[in-house]
């Protein structure tokens, strides 16, 4: 039976079931007796809850719930904190306010939940919902951190004076204010790294019932157990009485990471009606209510010696989370957007200047990258404007400021350590996959055809781990499978795959008979979801680990029966053999007998990360410009990417992929877009919110240069998060490049045609 390892391509099992319609997403579940709920949520950004009139809702056919503040309130729930309450580097507490479930007193954005109907249909729900009456009083709305700061901006919560969330200055302000002093050139930018909004092809939604003092949540998510502690939080139970479950999901990119208002809503209500009770968000819920991403306007500097070695870089940047700090919201600004500055260039000082603010915008989450992809863009922004203003080679710029090879591991100016990497081999190979010396024909020829191109790169590089603490439980089954359960999550990204290809190799146990169970917090005791690109490395370790432990128990197992010293067993290719001897016993026919003589090989092994891994690569763009309409055309892209070593090639090609296409969208089309006066939401489904689509992208060519990471026994690198990062500098630089004869040096946000068009306008 042939047996897929790592380093192998296997087809993913996962996709049979999927192809054939065997999925098990959320509305696939069929249950009995379910209720349905929907949400009335604020039409306003900001205003005030003068009174709610239930009456006529509470009357209407089916309705058997219509619930709001007030019993929330009798029945002892609380609000949502945030996963992050102080700055980690320094302890310092964030000023917040905690999100109410049901909005209480008054509406801080549009769409904020103000009641909650449940009913015999859907239908009934939609129905009843109209009828309940807000009496609101608008206040004035702020939407940017401009709005939100000044003097006279409203107020969103007396708990968070003026707005701002925290005000953090941090690295070395002497070190770079001395860089800048004896600096030959300056180049300075003002960079807005827009909100978008991640919508993934499965809305969230959650299936809640309670039954025998116990609460079982079905949920769209991708953390469910961290989740699940915050919801049993709010419901005032122990994390033991709430059970989250999430079958399989269609898609998260960061959206699904935190708990919302929904989760404990729906289970409150299941309690209080007695009966299941079913919500799943529409499109429009999915605008307005899942946590955007991004929302980070910078100012940034770097200042450069006379041969264009940096000297030091300040960057000055305000973070936009939105009506409350929900999930990570002061997390990211002060651990992940700090811990990279300077990226993979040799920068000796860096100074920051952080703020948070809050404003009358949905709360803001993650997405593929956060914080890293913030801090990449800037830097990378900012080199290819030194190149232009200061008379560099683009290239030669980034190969005399890249950390060689031979300085691995780096600290960098901030105390943190990158353990590996060949970032000056990385990059020359992406720029001979690019064809780079080849531009200027491909350059010439559009301009026959009246276009203008560009070619533009980044060079991205993010730390991936995210909670601290993984588990894994290894049991061999009497049939002579192997379950293995995860406390990680995959959400399409091919665990099923290669999770049992990592057991494969270490146990030499073919992996079809390896089977992958995860997704319900009662199968393990816990579990940090897959954010951060976190799973391979977290549970892979864990996996590793727990094999060793496998192992050792099974040289004693084998060592009697084959009767044998101990340290004459040596175990290969899922055999204990007898050192010198042809004498050998297989892995599952010893685990069979240790379960009779109960000493069983099954495993669970816990362990804690002390550090994280750093995927790393340089991405290379080139677009079309057409000079009359502003359209921008992505006609090349390709990278080389080092995420150590590749369990699976095929799957971390696909990982990546996606995450390039998402990239590509930020940077060409996506923007989630509030009116400044009212706090609408002015992009609020695919009518005004344009997603990529396959007439949108080439055709991309991703090659590999894997350096082992050294903070895991496997040498792997979180994979499915790069492309997100890279992308949007690497487009924005190549049509700076493409309109750089014309004057223009700056535009902000997606590069739309009128945002195109507009920029050379003011340039001409």
């Amino acid at each position: 039976m042939k047996t897929s390892k790592i380093g192998d391509s296997p087809r993913r099992r996962e996709d049979v079931r999927f192809v054939i319609g065997q999925g098990a997403y959320l509305d696939d579940l069929k249950m009995a007796d379910v209720a349905h709920a929907v949400v009335v949520r604020s039409p306003h950004a900001h205003a005030r809850i003068r009174s709610i009139d239930k009456d006529a809702a509470r009357c209407a056919p089916g309705v058997l719930a219509v619930l709001t503040a007030s019993e929330a309130a009798v029945d002892g729930l609380t609000p949502l904190r945030p996963y992050a309450e102080a700055n980690v580097q320094t302890g310092e507490p964030f000023r917040f306010q905690p999100q109410p479930l049901l909005a209480t007193g008054k509406t801080r954005f549009a769409g904020e939940p103000v009641a909650l109907v449940v009913a015999e249909t859907h239908a009934q729900a939609l129905d009843a919902a109209e009828l309940v009456t807000v009496d609101y009083e608008p206040l004035p709305a702020v939407t940017t951190t401009a709005a939100s700061l000044a003097a006279d901006a409203p107020q969103l919560s007396v708990e968070v004076p003026g707005n701002c969330c925290f005000d953090w200055q941090a690295g070395d302000a002497v070190g770079a204010e001395a860089g800048f002093a004896a600096a030959r050139h300056v180049v300075s930018l003002a960079l807005d790294n827009h909100r978008i909004t991640t919508n993934p092809m499965e809305p969230r939604g959650c299936i809640g019932a309670f039954e025998d003092g116990r609460y079982t949540l079905h949920v769209s998510s991708q953390n469910i157990h961290i989740n699940r502690n915050h919801v049993a939080r709010c419901l005032g139970v122990p994390s033991k009485d709430v059970r989250f479950i999430a079958p399989d999901v269609g898609g998260g990119f960061g959206s699904k990471n935190f708990a919302y208002a929904e989760h404990a809503l729906i289970l409150w209500a299941a309690r209080r009606t007695g009966r299941k009770v079913k919500w799943i968000a529409s499109r429009s819920e999915v605008f307005l209510s899942d946590h955007p991403a991004r929302d980070m306007q910078a100012e940034a500097s770097l200042a450069l010696d006379a041969e264009g070695r940096f000297l030091a870089l300040k960057v000055a940047s305000i973070a936009n989370v939105g009506a409350y700090l929900a999930g990570a919201g002061g997390g990211v600004p002060t651990y992940q957007y700090m811990h990279l500055q300077g990226t993979v260039y040799r920068l000796p000082a860096i100074a920051l200047h952080i703020r948070i603010a809050l404003s009358n915008t949905t709360p803001i989450g993650v997405t593929r990258g956060p914080g890293f992809a913030e801090t990449v863009n800037i830097l990378e922004r900012l080199i290819d404007a030194a190149a232009r203003q200061c008379g560099f080679d683009q290239f030669e710029l980034r190969r005399r400021n890249l950390v060689p090879a031979s300085a691995m591991p780096m600290t960098n100016a901030l105390g943190f350590q990158v353990d590996s990497g060949a970032f000056d081999a990385t990059f020359d190979q992406a720029l001979v996959r690019a064809d780079v010396a080849g531009f200027g024909a491909r350059r010439k020829e559009s301009e026959a055809r009246g276009l203008l191109r560009g070619l533009g790169l980044a060079y991205h590089i993010k730390g991936t781990g995210g909670p601290p603490e993984e588990n894994v439980d290894i049991r061999f089954e009497p049939d002579g499978s192997v379950s293995l359960i995860t406390g990680t999550q995959h959400i399409g990204q091919g665990h099923e795959t290669t999770f049992p290809q990592i057991v494969a190799t270490r146990l030499g146990i073919p992996d079809s008979q390896i089977h992958l169970c995860q997704g319900d917090t009662d199968l393990i005791a816990m579990g940090g979801g897959h954010g951060s690109s976190r799973a391979t490395f977290m549970a892979g370790t864990a996996i590793w680990r727990a094999s060793d432990e496998i192992i050792a128990k099974g040289t004693a197992l084998a060592a009697d029966l084959l009767e044998a010293a101990e340290a004459d067993i040596r175990f290969e290719e899922g055999r204990f053999v007898v050192s010198g001897t042809d004498r050998a016993v297989g892995l599952l026919e010893v685990a069979a007998i240790g379960r009779e003589k109960n000493r069983p090989l099954d495993t669970y092994h816990l362990w804690k990360r002390e550090h994280l891994t750093f995927p790393n690569g340089t991405h290379v763009a080139e677009v079309e410009i057409d000079r009359d309409t502003g359209g921008v055309r992505l006609v090349r892209y390709s990278g080389v990417d080092d995420y150590g070593v590749l369990v699976n090639p095929m799957v971390a090609t696909g990982q990546a992929h996606g995450a390039m296409a998402q990239g590509v969208g930020q940077a060409l089309l996506e923007r989630t877009h509030y009116d400044p006066d009212s706090g609408q939401l002015l992009a609020g489904s695919f009518m005004d919110y344009a997603l990529p689509r396959a007439d949108d992208l080439p055709s991309f060519d991703l090659g590999f240069n894997p350096t082992r990471c050294t903070t895991n026994p496997l040498g792997v690198k979180g994979c499915g998060e790069a492309g997100a990062i890279a992308a949007f500098p690497a487009i924005a630089n190549a049509i700076l490049d493409a309109l750089a004869p014309l004057g223009v040096t700056h535009y902000d946000g997606p590069a739309t045609p009128a945002c195109i068009w507009q920029a050379m306008e003011t340039a001409r």
